[in-house]
């Protein structure tokens, strides 16, 4: 059974690295024999009328095709999905997106990367930090080096929560628009948003989503936590230019409140809110329990002042107060 999937992920791989053009489904099915076995089987094995045999084979080939196309992506090869003009959806693996030049690494450079994979401990990202390590290995990784060595001196972590993270990591990674219901701070219902995925970025301990929303025909950033259901994929591509890295964490760091460019004033209970301590630029003690802070006034403030609650009081400007004040009462509301 083994070497039968390997054969036909690799007459899979062979045919979208081989076509000029998307191929549909269809032709991948005509195309491959272990494929066409298979749809003989089903339809042999199936009970009832022909058409129900029909509809059991399709359903057993549709699974098949999902799972093997997945296998592919993990083992490397990148996979596109294009929808043509009739709204039919094929596929392809460019050969100039599959070949990498010869990749060489010096013992430093593969003990920071192999750091950096300890950082994926978790879900699905823990077998693909798993892998790489072992291809470190094979580029040169000193048999010395152990990044998941248990009482090394860094233990790097990236906590991920939120049930969005894995569906938006993959969307991301595969250029795949997504459907998702979206609750603003402010707002009482959460809202659909069709999005074009870009990036992830962890900002103060929060995962947010860069990326292109559809319906208001803008870049916007969504914090993960905010995501309410399911995160699902559409077929369609993108129709937004996708920027560059640097951009999209940029445009993160000004929605999460990085980016300021004036001051606010807040009091603060004298034993609470040390991150909002580090941030400020000057601090003053007012007695019976409570400090006085100049803080960095940027886009996201509000938000970030929300989630210290009774402890945290804004005195200026009016607009953050306001807009902190508005938020406090979605929450209260439901």
């Amino acid at each position: 059974m083994a070497i039968a999937k390997a054969e036909r992920l690799m007459n899979l791989a062979l045919c979208l690295l081989g076509t000029r053009r998307p191929l549909s489904k269809r032709e991948l099915r005509e195309s491959i024999e272990a494929y066409v076995e298979a749809s003989g089987r089903d339809r042999g094995a199936a009970s009832g009328s022909e058409k129900s045999g029909v509809a059991a084979s399709d359903d057993s080939f549709n699974r098949m095709f999902e799972r093997d196309k997945d296998d592919l992506r993990e083992l490397g090869l990148v996979i596109e999905t294009v929808e043509s003009l009739d709204g039919e959806v094929g596929y392809l693996a460019r050969r100039d997106s599959n070949r990498l030049p010869p990749i060489t690494l010096d013992a430093e450079e593969a003990a920071a990367l192999g750091l950096a994979a300890k950082v994926w401990q978790q879900a699905r990202l823990a077998g693909a930090a798993s892998g790489a390590l072992q291809k470190l290995r094979a580029a040169g990784l000193p048999e010395d080096v152990d990044p998941y060595e248990a009482h090394g001196a860094l233990e790097p972590r990236i906590p991920v929560h939120e049930a969005a993270f894995e569906p938006l990591m993959l969307a991301c990674r595969d250029r795949r628009p997504v459907v998702f219901d979206y609750r603003k701070a402010n707002a009482a219902q959460p809202g659909t948003r069709h999005v074009e995925p870009w990036a992830l970025e962890c900002w103060r301990g929060h995962w947010y989503l860069a990326g292109f929303d559809r319906d208001r025909g803008a870049e916007r950033v969504f914090r993960l936590s905010r995501i309410t259901g399911r995160v699902r994929s559409r077929g369609s591509g993108f129709t937004a230019p996708v920027p560059d890295v640097v951009t999209v964490r940029e445009t993160v760091a000004s929605w999460a409140g990085e980016s300021a460019d004036r001051s606010a004033r807040i009091r603060l209970r004298a034993d609470a809110g040390y991150p909002l301590r580090a941030k400020a630029t000057a601090v003053r003690e007012l007695g019976d329990g409570w400090d006085e802070l100049e803080i960095p006034y940027g886009h996201g403030l509000d938000a970030w002042l929300v989630e210290f609650g009774p402890d945290v009081v804004v005195l200026e400007p009016a607009e953050l107060r306001a807009d902190v004040l508005d938020r406090l009462r979605a929450v209260a509301g439901g």
